[in-house]
């Protein structure tokens, strides 16, 4: 039996977004997800998966024919250069600005993000927060 593992934080256990051209998005998210060190898990012919996120086709069982609208997600950065790294390859693989990299003084201090639209609308945003320990790299689910 094949056992799998999922890294989780404390909130989300995961989202989907049902876009209209899967391959697009695959493309823009494969792109992005690696500046950012989340591998895609699985590809499938209606979806794909990365951690807390899965992407698929409105053909997908799990979407109904429905598109899902625009959502915001924010990603973890590592620190400043991962989120210029973000900002430039979202750019480069089909994003549109939505914020360029800087600080978000309007949050608190040493908010560092940028964000981007992906093909579909939705506000994609890499952000470090500064300096800090966390107490574990995330929560680690055996099944």
């Amino acid at each position: 039996m094949e056992t799998n593992q999922l890294h989780r934080g404390r909130l989300i256990d995961h989202i989907q977004l049902v876009v209209r051209d899967l391959k697009v998005s695959q493309h823009f998210y494969t792109a992005v997800l690696a500046v950012l060190d989340i591998p895609v898990v699985e590809t499938a012919e209606d979806f794909f998966w990365a951690d807390e996120l899965v992407v698929s086709s409105s053909k997908s069982p799990a979407a109904l024919g429905v598109l899902t609208g625009r959502h915001h997600l924010a990603f973890q950065a590592k620190d400043r250069a991962t989120v210029d790294a973000f900002y430039k390859t979202a750019l480069d693989h089909g994003g549109q600005d939505n914020g360029a990299p800087g600080e978000r003084e309007n949050y608190h201090p040493g908010y560092y993000a940028a964000f981007v639209l992906d093909p579909d609308g939705n506000n994609i945003e890499a952000v470090f927060h500064g300096e800090a320990k966390r107490s574990a790299p995330s929560v680690v689910i055996d099944f």
